[in-house]
């Protein structure tokens, strides 16, 4: 596969898109790019790292950061845990290993957040180490060009494309091979009508030959999502703050604030968890949907009348300082309520 090799490594130095973090090989950069490319596209990352690295610049900064402020900047890019086990792992870094990310797959792959792929990915493009860096795009790839019919949404077959990528990596030239997988499932290997006529390393494919590489990869079908129903509101007290509350320090959207919200079955007509409220009907409906399940929200606008809210880390909050809380996309929706 000698040659497969030159073609993907030849096509990506001449066709590479320009990235932000493409300038250099700076580790930092390359581990704040690759956290936020998980599950998020590439022209949805773009800006977010621009402004990212101009608040945290170095690990030290962010390492020092309070984690809210790191939360804002995260505001919008969702799966947020990987803003919070990104600086605790960072803290880590500068603690342990006087802020130099680690170069050995051992170090580097003890830090929180960083699996195979990430580390991998690190190794490889900043340090020039021969390190398979496996997702979805690579996995992509190679079975159609190897003709590998097995389900990669096994665990046993991104295994299996770890051992492959290890066979096939360029000792000379990691960096370009590993991301020269990555980008040709980007933007040629798409996962419908790929651009096989385009494709540098066609005459190495299996499947282009046999005419089945609309049918690859194997993926099994996800689970249904989970359905759950929530009442939100937009409360005002007499001086026209408005209430919000910071969700629990684990679990989903942890630490980020929120409208308050209760599961419909739950709700109790002029009571917000000790808080008397006086509602002034529906003014919105929110469906988020998250990888796993669905909000479906019925936002009400309410006035506090009496007593006190029992929520920790509730409060109520001049309207013109929402926007420095950082809060999920699903109750960003609920913004333009605020009057």
């Amino acid at each position: 596969m000698e040659s497969f090799r030159g073609d993907l490594i030849e096509w990506f130095k001449k066709e590479q898109r320009t990235l932000p973090w493409r300038e250099n090989q700076d580790p930092y950069r390359v581990w704040i790019s690759e956290i936020m490319l998980q599950q998020t596209k590439v022209e949805t990352v773009i800006p977010y790292f621009e402004q990212f690295i101009r608040k945290f610049p170095t690990l030290e900064d962010l390492a020092a950061a309070d984690e809210q402020e790191v939360l804002k900047a995260w505001e919008g890019l969702g799966y947020y845990s990987r803003a919070r086990n990104l600086q605790t792992a960072v803290r880590e870094v500068v603690s342990e290993y006087h802020s130099e990310v680690p170069k050995t797959v051992e170090e580097i792959g003890s830090l929180k957040g960083v699996g195979p792929y990430t580390q991998g990915a690190i190794l490889s493009i900043a340090y020039d180490l021969p390190v398979p860096a496996v997702d979805g795009n690579v996995m992509r790839v190679l079975s159609r060009v190897l003709l590998v019919d097995e389900d990669i949404a096994k665990q046993s077959t991104r295994k299996l494309f770890e051992l492959l990528v290890s066979s096939l990596i360029s000792s000379k030239d990691p960096s370009s091979f590993n991301q020269g997988l990555m980008e040709l499932g980007a933007i040629v290997c798409t996962p419908k009508s790929p651009s096989c006529l385009l494709c540098p390393v066609q005459e190495h494919c299996r499947a282009f030959h046999k005419g089945v590489e609309q049918e690859l990869p194997v993926k099994s079908s996800k689970k249904t999502q989970k359905v759950l129903r929530y009442r939100t509101y937009v409360v005002e007290n007499e001086r026209g703050e408005v209430l919000i509350e910071k969700r629990p320090e684990n679990g989903l959207l942890a630490n980020l604030w929120q409208y308050p919200m209760v599961k419909e079955e739950e709700v109790e007509e002029g009571d917000l968890d000790g808080l008397k409220i006086e509602e002034n009907g529906m003014i919105d409906r929110v469906r988020h949907t998250f990888s796993h399940l669905i909000w479906e929200m019925e936002v009400h606008r309410a006035e506090a009348v009496s007593g006190t809210v029992q929520r920790e880390d509730a409060r109520f909050v001049p309207k013109e300082t929402i926007k420095n809380y950082p809060f999920p996309v699903s109750h960003q929706k609920i913004h333009p309520h605020l009057r």
